[in-house]
């Protein structure tokens, strides 16, 4: 990662593309290229280059937007984060390199800034169709999500005959998920030099400040169906999030954000509006006091909200 000019934000395209796991099923919206051409430029004015996709997401399709705004800049300005996906291992013969493969052609790129195994389905299995990517340059880095403590340590033994390690690490972290820190990772982050980049820091809008009990999530969406009956509980969160926020002209989302950086993360946002690329520029120059963070923690403890996905194994 010391080859990656990172800023203290990545941008998530989750949402951009429809299809089977595509932002029209989970998040209730259809995004094209043309909808976030202008997020794409405002996101490189304000220094963040950075963005995060995978094959799953609408099975290429996130991918393919991607590819077509990057080829108006510099590929050099531009980080590239995507991920094989297990799961989709048939559609390309098995193979980590073929997957590569197809999603670096959708980037029209010769190489991937950071590449991920996407999930932990079968660590014996895949990790090592990581070495050859290393070994010819196509990637920069390497990296897992939804790992967890003894799953990162065992990837980490079979990269290093080869001469490689873990760059990063990519697993849900929230005011409302800390597994991850509850397991040890983010420590065993710091002590080895790797990136923990957290996910799902909003809860997919929960704290966002935007949605509530009267103002509920898209209905029928996978969002709306997993948060709506749990917003009267982070009623109390929210609002002293709101009130902290106030204090730095903040909303709830800079808040919840600048809590993830605070604990030395860097946030994945998802970006499909103006808006979200300012309001994450704005975020990376908040700060929290210790004592902020704590009450933060203590309120989000109460809320009694277990926001683990359905794709992810325990932490601990």
């Amino acid at each position: 990662m010391e080859n990656i000019s990172l800023p203290k934000i990545m941008l998530g395209t989750w949402s951009w593309g429809g299809g089977l796991y595509g932002g029209d099923q989970v998040f209730g919206n259809s995004i094209s290229a043309k909808d976030v051409k202008e997020v794409f430029k405002v996101a490189l004015e304000n220094g963040l280059n950075a963005f995060d996709t995978a094959t799953a997401y609408g099975l290429g399709a996130s991918e393919a937007i991607l590819g077509e705004l990057m080829r108006d800049y510099n590929r050099t300005d531009l980080v590239i984060s995507t991920k094989f996906t297990p799961q989709l291992a048939e559609m390309y013969d098995n193979s980590v390199e073929k997957m590569f493969n197809a999603s670096a052609a959708r980037f029209n790129t010769d190489y991937i800034d950071i590449y991920w195994i996407h999930n932990p389905s079968d660590v014996e299995r895949w990790t090592s169709g990581l070495i050859p990517l290393l070994k010819a340059g196509k990637v920069k880095a390497v990296g897992v999500s939804n790992h967890n403590l003894a799953q990162i340590k065992r990837v980490n033994e079979i990269l290093a005959p080869a001469g490689f390690k873990i760059d990063a690490v990519q697993n849900h972290f929230s005011l409302l998920y800390r597994a991850s820190e509850d397991a040890g990772i983010l420590d065993y982050c710091k002590q080895n030099g790797i990136v923990f980049f957290a996910y799902m820091t909003l809860e997919q809008g929960a704290l966002s400040g935007k949605y509530s009990p009267e103002n509920p999530m898209p209905i029928g969406s996978g969002r709306g169906d997993t948060y709506n009956k749990v917003l009267p509980q982070l009623v109390k969160l929210t609002d002293k999030m709101r009130a902290i926020g106030e204090k730095q002209a903040a909303s709830v989302a800079q808040i919840a954000v600048a809590y993830a950086i605070a604990k030395g993360t860097v946030p994945i946002l998802g970006a499909t509006k103006l808006h979200h690329v300012t309001d994450a520029a704005k975020a990376m120059k908040l700060n929290l006091s210790a004592d902020e963070a704590a009450e933060l923690e203590r309120l989000a403890k109460e809320t009694g909200v277990d926001t683990r996905g359905a794709w992810e194994n325990p932490m601990v």
